[in-house]
């Protein structure tokens, strides 16, 4: 059975680096790592094509080769996934679906004819016996949750390397916090579940023999919440890795009590890490109360933040506005907060209620619900907030025009550069990173808004801190990224 992996394309958003990638002649920031290890554990018999939609059209050709649709999605890529499953169905494809879009709305999809839902190391093989012997039922789901020490290494073969900007890999899935908006539990559990230190060294060699040599992003949801294992296993095995190996650089996500443990954290920068993700949310302990973030509590957030970048730790941070505890006090207190810290890449949403939430699930109850949920980036929520929504998105758009305005974001960039300690004594500028510097020359230094800060910047790093000018250069570019998401889509 000739089969299309078919993955949607994102909108315009922050994460999606769209106009930062422009720099580096990438066309997205990761492969589809979830559709890859599909791949992989599917029919070795079965003849497959991968479509990222973010890098390659969809085309009749390959609609016509294909006797079916295999396509997974996020909720941010809602849009693209109706208009490919009509795509699909007009050409004639049996359309089979999983992923988190469709584990939570499955019921929104009426032209797919398959759902594979929840973790497809449980779903899948069951879907594909049934279809092979000529009774496959329409959705297969489970309350389980897979071992995936059995999970296949991601089939790499399916894309071409070159078209992004990193590489994915994942090590464990769960978390053992119990946040109030998150749906990562409800996907993947509480109780942590990990990898083998031998697969996550596999999946690497194997990348690493087709020629990687750039960024790995680990894709965990958090990635200490099995703190044990990480430092007796997995720590220990990518250091003595990245000793017979070009130095590779990771990043990947935790929760903020990292900055508790320092043994951890040297491990981590010793491991190769150099850029972590941090759901900071708010600064108010009434928000962080009410969200049941209890790991953020009672902590002098700025100072664990600063820790961790003293360590060796560019932190990358997620916040959140419109908590029912908010107040209109708490726009200048997110942006004094993020400018003190010098979290430079600091990504602010309103709060939204994803399905199988506890938030979900109280504002259903309270009749409060007002939608679908979409990029949690993009001004938008799917909840009827306590304070009154226009002065919730307009103070929404305040931080956002505050914090990307390029006087602003220049100042915070040096903030960080200040007090960031490299974990190595220089950044190499390879060709692709010079490309990017004299891009940026151009579009930032000549003809951008920002050229007497762009310009101010880099003198100050060459002067005071000349090892982290490719960082200075790769902040300059994301910054022009984030500005022309407020300007196109929020502002």
């Amino acid at each position: 059975m000739n089969t299309l992996l078919i993955y949607p394309a994102f909108p315009d958003t922050f994460w999606s680096f769209k106009h930062a990638l422009k720099f580096i002649r990438k066309k997205a920031a990761f492969p589809p790592l979830g559709m890859l290890t599909v791949g992989a554990m599917l029919p070795q018999k079965w003849p497959k094509r991968l479509i990222d939609m973010n890098v390659v059209r969809l085309t009749d050709k390959d609609l016509s080769w294909a006797d079916s649709a295999f396509i997974s999605a996020m909720a941010v890529q809602r849009e693209s996934a109706r208009q490919t499953i009509a795509r699909c169905k007009e050409a004639g494809l049996r359309v089979v679906a999983g992923g988190p879009l469709f584990t939570s709305e499955y019921d929104q999809f009426e032209g797919v004819d398959h759902f594979v839902l929840n973790e497809a190391e449980l779903t899948l093989s069951p879907f594909v016996q049934d279809l092979e012997q000529g009774f496959a039922r329409r959705v297969y789901q489970t309350t389980d949750f897979a071992d995936i020490r059995e999970t296949p290494a991601p089939m790499w073969g399916l894309i071409d390397l070159k078209h992004y900007a990193s590489m994915s890999i994942q090590f464990s899935r769960g978390c053992p916090f119990n946040c109030d908006f998150c749906n990562v539990t409800a996907l993947f559990g509480h109780k942590p579940r990990t990898k083998t230190a031998a697969q996550i060294i596999a999946e690497l060699d194997g990348l690493y023999n087709l020629g990687w040599r750039g960024q790995i992003f680990f894709v965990d949801d958090n990635f200490i919440g099995n703190k044990k294992y990480l430092m007796t296993a997995l720590l220990p095995a990518l250091i003595q890795w990245q000793k017979h190996k070009d130095k590779i650089s990771f990043n990947t996500e935790a929760s903020v009590n990292l900055a508790d443990d320092q043994a951890l954290v040297e491990m981590m920068v010793a491991a190769g890490f150099d850029t972590v993700f941090i759901g900071i949310e708010t600064p108010e302990e009434a928000g962080l109360a009410e969200c049941n973030k209890k790991q953020n509590k009672n902590r002098d957030l700025v100072e664990s933040v600063k820790r961790m970048q003293r360590s060796g730790l560019q932190v990358q941070g997620g916040f959140i506005v419109g908590f029912d505890s908010d107040t209109p006090s708490i726009f200048q207190r997110q942006i004094d907060f993020i400018q003190k810290s010098g979290i430079v890449t600091a990504m602010v949403g309103l709060l939204q209620a994803p399905a199988g939430t506890r938030l979900y699930h109280r504002m259903k109850q309270e009749g409060r619900l007002a939608g679908l949920i979409s990029s949690n980036t993009d001004g938008t929520t799917n909840i009827i907030p306590r304070m009154e929504l226009n002065a919730l998105c307009d103070g929404y758009k305040k931080i956002m025009c505050h914090i990307y305005s390029p006087k602003h974001y220049y100042e915070r960039v040096k903030t960080f550069l200040k007090e960031y300690n490299c974990p190595r004594t220089e950044i190499p500028l390879d060709f692709q990173r010079c490309m990017a510097f004299f891009r940026s020359c151009i579009h930032l230094g000549v003809f951008g808004k920002e050229r007497f800060h762009y310009w101010k910047l880099l003198l100050w790093t060459i002067r005071k801190r000349p090892e982290l000018l490719p960082l200075a250069i790769t902040f300059s570019i994301y910054g022009h990224h984030f500005r022309k998401i407020c300007e196109l889509h929020i502002l």
